[in-house]
């Protein structure tokens, strides 16, 4: 951890440079070029205090455009720091820099960064910790010591031609070859080697584990011992104890440990939840090694696994979430301003059969909200647009509800499995109270979605399966405790309820985060004005700003 300086009020500023380069990496027995952050996988983590500002300059000598989101960070007039490409800015091309500036506001926990452009998230991400402000702590014991744990998916070939592969034919990508803890695949896979954490008998650690898996949902488990969860996305949480998490990509979850088992060695270990029924997945574990110094010699030597649930456990993810509360009551919005209905799922376009058209049945994957497939504009990005009244770049009609409604999860007729495309943002007046339903459809599988807000963190008033029914299921939301978070796992054939209030204005994407989905179009964004016209709370935009 970073020293610090001063008193209480006296925040401090961090500078870091991001040096985006391709490395040479060898896992699975095989060598090849990745994607890296200053040559490291996971790239570097991030230290700071709740308060601090963060100063990141990022130097692009990759051969690919790139940008990178702080994620969870809500960026409070400063959305040009947010990082989506095409939505808060342009990437950032091979050669160029550009200097990401924020303040970290009333927010401690973990949190992590990565590549928002194309599949260069697969390798470039890391780890953000913001620690309480100084002469304040956790609310639960001080663990003796904390590991960051950060979950990610290794592809044998490089991530954006797999990605470039998938957008030409149609058809759903590769799927990956490991999943991986802290970079390293780990024991059970050809070339074996895995991460060591060495504990002392007695000791409680804290685990900040973060899914920074590209397309995969993940349970984790730590062999014969009982993980007391503590936080979520950043936002702490009622204690829970519990042997199995479930992690969905882009959610961060802390946990304590404490090693009161027989001094020996055990894995940690993480795989595969995948809700898509007939859809292909890594059905592959990857571990590392929980090692208590003290383990006497001639103790077994290869350690004890875990049982992780069933690829397909959908009642263990169920009962983990229901547990997931926060520690006291909390302010939910209560009288409703904006009240929407987004549909989220796959769909497919209709195409003359050929090398184009490799999906089901002749036809290409495609994927919405509320029928609306999201197209990034290519030549401005959407906030600039909007800064700079840049006409013909968007428009702010983004159905608050589906254009039409049919049972989100039956059968669904043919006639609705083609989305319409379009750059559509829905406008928020500042200070709105916001409820949205998200339902979980249909149309190719129902299927756990990971939906994330930028710019904001929410609450998760209600969550069920089947289709949402206002009149039954309102009258069941949790409006004292319910979870904060800023991304979701939307359960698979079911809906979910999420509550905030629109006090940050900018342009925020909304979006599914397994990055397949994204790629497809699930996907759109909030309008935030302030009221006072334009933007005039928000931060210009830098002059470093990429250009397009």
């Amino acid at each position: 951890m970073e020293t610090y300086k001063g008193s209480i009020a006296n925040a401090e500023t961090h500078h870091h440079k991001f040096v985006v380069q391709e490395t040479p990496m060898t896992r699975l027995c095989k060598t090849h070029n990745i994607i890296t952050v200053n040559g490291q996988l996971p790239g570097p983590t991030l230290k700071v205090r709740n308060g601090d500002t963060l100063v990141v300059k990022v130097l692009n000598s990759a051969r690919y455009n790139v940008t990178i989101h702080w994620h969870g960070i809500r960026q409070m007039r400063t959305p040009w720091a947010d990082g989506p490409e095409y939505v808060t800015q342009c990437p950032i091309k091979p050669g160029a820099t550009y200097t990401y500036r924020f303040t970290i506001e009333n927010q401690e926990g973990t949190l992590w960064w990565h590549a928002h452009s194309r599949w260069l998230r697969a390798t470039v991400y890391g780890a953000l910790i913001i620690y309480p402000k100084l002469g304040t702590t956790y609310p639960f014991p001080k663990p003796k010591h904390e590991i960051p744990i950060l979950l990610g998916e290794w592809w044998n070939r490089d991530p954006i031609s797999v990605l470039r592969q998938a957008l030409f034919t149609g058809a759903a990508p590769n799927v990956s070859d490991a999943y991986t803890i802290n970079g390293q695949p780990g024991d059970l896979y050809p070339c074996k080697g895995a991460v060591r954490f060495p504990v002392k008998s007695g000791e409680t650690i804290l685990l900040r584990i973060i899914n920074a898996a590209l397309n995969q949902q993940l349970f984790f488990s730590v062999a014969n011992h009982r993980l007391t969860v503590v936080e979520a996305d950043a936002a702490y949480t009622k204690p829970f104890t519990t042997s199995t998490l479930m992690l969905g990509p882009a959610q961060t979850t802390n946990v304590l440990l404490t090693a009161d088992q027989t001094p020996r060695r055990y894995y940690m270990a993480a795989r595969a939840y995948a809700s898509a029924q007939n859809a292909p997945f890594d059905n592959t574990t990857t571990t590392a090694i929980l090692e208590y110094k003290s383990a006497r010699k001639g103790a077994p030597s290869r350690p004890s696994l875990p049982r992780l649930p069933a690829y397909n456990d959908t009642a263990t993810v169920r009962a983990f979430t229901a547990q997931i509360k926060s520690p006291s009551k909390v302010e939910v919005p209560t009288q409703i301003d904006e009240n929407l209905f987004f549909t989220i799922g796959l769909g497919f376009v209709n195409c003359t059969p050929g090398p184009r058209c490799q999906g089901p049945n002749n036809t290409r994957f495609a994927a919405s909200m509320n029928n609306i497939s999201f197209v990034l504009p290519r030549k401005t990005s959407l906030l600039q647009a909007y800064y700079q009244n840049i006409p013909g770049v968007f428009t702010t009609d983004f159905p608050a509800v589906p254009p039409i409604k049919f049972n989100y999860t039956g059968n669904v007729s043919r006639g609705l499995w083609q989305p319409r495309f379009g750059t559509k943002l829905y406008k928020l007046k500042f200070g709105s109270k916001v409820q949205i339903v998200l339902q979980d459809t249909a149309i190719f599988t129902t299927e756990d979605h990971p939906i994330h807000l930028h710019g904001y963190h929410f609450y998760v008033v209600g969550q069920g399966t089947g289709n949402f029914n206002a009149r039954r299921d309102t009258a069941s939301f949790n409006l004292i405790d319910p979870p904060q978070r800023n991304t979701i796992d939307v359960p698979v054939g079911g809906w979910a309820v999420i509550r905030f209030v629109a006090d940050n204005p900018g342009v925020w994407m909304f979006h599914c985060h397994i990055d397949t989905h994204l790629s497809w179009g699930l996907a759109m964004s909030f309008l935030v004005e302030n009221g006072v016209g334009k933007l005039q709370s928000v931060e210009p935009p830098p002059a470093d700003l990429p250009p397009c």
